[in-house]
């Protein structure tokens, strides 16, 4: 390739998608460097996905204990909350220091700082300017915090990763998957919470009776859930925090957090000087090959209008990898992504929703609510909620919803048989493994509507 050029690929951010792509890129045999001006590994790896993950799981302990005990295990636990946080950080720290490793074996230039586009073939990072062929834009997306007085004194889902101390009381504002998460999490660790919903219902855009069990899961374990409540404003006295709503009473709480979206880091990296103008959510437009409409720049990840899922940017980084520089050009399909909510109970979903399939012709509708053994032996209250959502005329499952223990992990397998094509009639024809949870999505016979 020409000499005129630095690199072959300038990738700015290295998070999980920049870095995938990068190295991928640098297996073929481009010149490849890669700038960050935090910490190597991203959103997902060190203030996502993987952080969130940890403290979800040392949580879930406190019903793994209730369990224990309803089958004759005497077991008694109280959660180091600090101690929680040094190992996590300890972990974060390593797995930081092993994306740098990767890199470094991967022949990749780490520069550090934060990157901008001169020009459609020029990066320049703390006053240094870099030449590339190709330019790919992974800088990912940040918490959003809304615009009200007092907001300095609420935290966002990265400040909730560092929380040294467990409040006695949170009142979370939000409704989508970080808010029920951390809703999750934090109340499991042992705090009262409190979820605040603009709207109404949990989980918009996932199937309604996905967002029903899980409300009626989360306010049976506990957490209080206002709907209809907007955020005015934040004010701290003696007391505490006070929240005012635009209509209803004044909350009194220890923190509040702020899980009100996300929003891509596209400000200030140049892009508009080059004709790239992103959507009114700060996105930026590419085709299914992730070029923007400068054919030299291109885009991946959060910063893109594509499933904000870890997975998602890698392949689509990996894909525009071997299309650009190792000769294999093709695109990443984006349906039938399967995705995962960690609240407690998790849920687990890939394909349509019944809204979305109705929309499309005829459907089948089967659904089943039990009380799995694992909890109905401990005696615990916990349900079980699973769906399929089946095409009338091809027979074709074109959903899969769990809401219940091991829901992610369920869906894992179910989703290669979505991605497959397969039917109702094959579902039926799969002998199920007895006794299961999973046995259920294969052993539905009879539709509800």
């Amino acid at each position: 390739m020409s000499e005129a050029f630095d690199f072959d690929l300038f990738t700015l951010g290295a998070g999980s998608g920049g870095v995938a792509a990068s190295r991928r890129a640098a297996g073929h045999g481009a010149r490849v460097a890669i700038c960050e001006d935090r910490a190597v590994g991203g959103t997902c790896v060190l203030r996502g996905c993987v952080p969130k993950k940890l403290l979800v799981m040392a949580s879930a302990v406190r019903e793994q204990l209730a369990v224990a005990r309803g089958h004759g295990w005497h077991v008694e636990g109280t959660l180091d909350w600090s101690a929680l946080m040094a190992a996590k950080r300890a972990e974060l720290a390593r797995l930081e220091r092993a994306y740098e490793h990767m890199l470094e074996q991967a022949d990749v230039t780490l520069v550090r700082g934060r990157g901008c586009l001169v020009d459609a073939h020029t990066v320049e990072v703390e006053g240094r300017r870099f030449r590339a062929r190709r330019i790919l834009v992974a800088t990912g997306g940040r918490p959003y915090l809304p615009g009200i007085v007092g907001i300095e004194h609420a935290i966002s889902s990265d400040g909730a990763l560092e929380l040294e101390a467990l409040p006695g009381h949170v009142v979370v504002v939000g409704a989508g998957y970080i808010a029920v998460e951390f809703a999750s999490l934090l109340h499991a660790a042992g705090a009262a919470v409190t979820l605040l919903v603009r709207g109404q219902g949990l989980l918009r855009g996932f199937d309604d009776d996905v967002r029903a069990h899980l409300r009626q899961e989360l306010v049976a374990s506990g957490i209080d859930i206002v709907e209809h409540a907007e955020l005015e404003s934040i004010t701290r006295d003696e007391a505490g925090l006070q929240l005012r709503l635009v209509q209803g009473p004044t909350l009194a709480t220890e923190a509040v957090l702020c899980a009100t979206g996300r929003v891509p880091n596209t400000e200030g990296i140049g892009l508009t000087a080059l004709g790239i103008e992103v959507d009114a959510l700060g996105r930026i437009p590419v085709d299914a090959a992730s070029r923007t409409v400068v054919p030299s720049v291109f885009a991946i990840g959060d910063v893109t209008a594509r499933p904000h899922l870890t997975p998602m940017a890698i392949a689509d980084g990996r894909a525009f990898a071997d299309s650009e520089f190792g000769g294999r050009p093709r695109v990443v399909g984006h349906e039938h992504v399967a995705t995962a909510v960690f609240s407690q109970p998790p849920c687990g979903v890939v394909g349509l929703t019944e809204a979305q399939a109705r929309e499309r012709g005829p459907v089948r509708i089967f659904r089943a609510v039990f009380r799995p053994m694992r909890t109905a032996f401990a005696g615990l209250p916990q349900r079980t909620m699973m769906k399929l959502v089946v095409d009338a005329t091809t027979d074709r499952v074109l959903g899969v919803h769990v809401v219940g223990a091991d829901a992610p992990e369920m869906i894992q397998g179910f989703a290669v048989a979505v991605q497959c094509g397969a039917t109702k009639a094959q579902f039926d024809a799969t002998l199920a493994i007895h006794p299961t949870a999973a046995e259920e999505l294969v052993t539905m016979a009879t539709a509800i509507g």
